[in-house]
């Protein structure tokens, strides 16, 4: 945040409960499962226009993310100007032909080879919205600057915040990250203090939009869940 004044602490009792029966929380977190369960990455989108106030309510909800001293060092820029699109991906597929010519090694070119992926991104211009997420490295007080605190961690749970709410919404989303993104703080106006670190497209999928069939391959519980639990008794 960008203050006149540093804050000072003063606790306040806690706004909102909830309190829920074991069952109950069960329920909603198997619920939470399904839902997310429902959510694919696509790349082929339809131009159908999507509200602007449901973009704008998305991103309001992905604000309430939590962050390292609660500077909150994030910052989204909302694109449906077909113009600006089109400079996004003329100059986000410039940097991706360079990748694929060879600029990203063998190695990673190979780890991408099953998801289908390709310098070309027509998905820029064809879904109604891209969403640019910059980070703020330092924010400014009195004309000094403020260094910011676990900022990637921060942006990161802000953007998974993002796309969730994008989902509920019954919107598809894809995350494009061209190496390397300067290009986006000129064309989006933004400051030296922010690090672009990427480019949500959004919209509703197309009637032929497939996923690439590894994607359905996640990782078993087992897999990404240790529990450590004491003795109950």
């Amino acid at each position: 945040m960008t203050e006149e004044t540093p804050p000072t602490y003063s606790a306040l009792p806690l706004p909102d409960r909830r309190d829920l029966a074991d069952d109950r929380m069960l329920e909603e977190a198997r619920g939470f499962h399904r839902l997310m369960s429902t959510r694919h990455s696509v790349r082929d989108f339809t131009d159908q226009p999507v509200p602007r106030d449901v973009i704008m309510a998305c991103i309001a909800a992905a604000g309430l993310a939590p962050s390292g001293a609660n500077q909150q060092p994030w910052h989204f820029v909302a694109i449906s100007d077909p113009a600006m699109k089109a400079r996004v991906r003329e100059a986000a597929e410039e940097e991706e032909r360079r990748f694929y010519d060879g600029g990203g090694g063998d190695e990673w070119l190979a780890a991408l080879e099953p998801i289908g992926t390709n310098a070309d991104k027509p998905h820029l211009t064809t879904a109604p919205w891209l969403i640019v997420i910059f980070a703020q490295r330092w924010g400014m007080r009195n004309g000094e600057k403020v260094k910011h605190y676990y900022v990637p961690e921060s942006v990161g749970i802000a953007t998974g915040m993002l796309i969730t709410a994008l989902h509920t919404a019954g919107l598809s989303c894809l995350t494009h990250t061209p190496n390397p993104m300067k290009f986006l703080n000129a064309m989006c106006d933004r400051p030296e203090a922010e690090k672009p670190v990427m480019i949500l497209t959004v919209g509703h999928p197309a009637a032929h939009a497939t996923v690439p069939a590894v994607a359905k391959k996640k990782k078993p519980l087992g897999e990404i869940l240790t529990m450590m639990e004491g003795d109950a008794t």
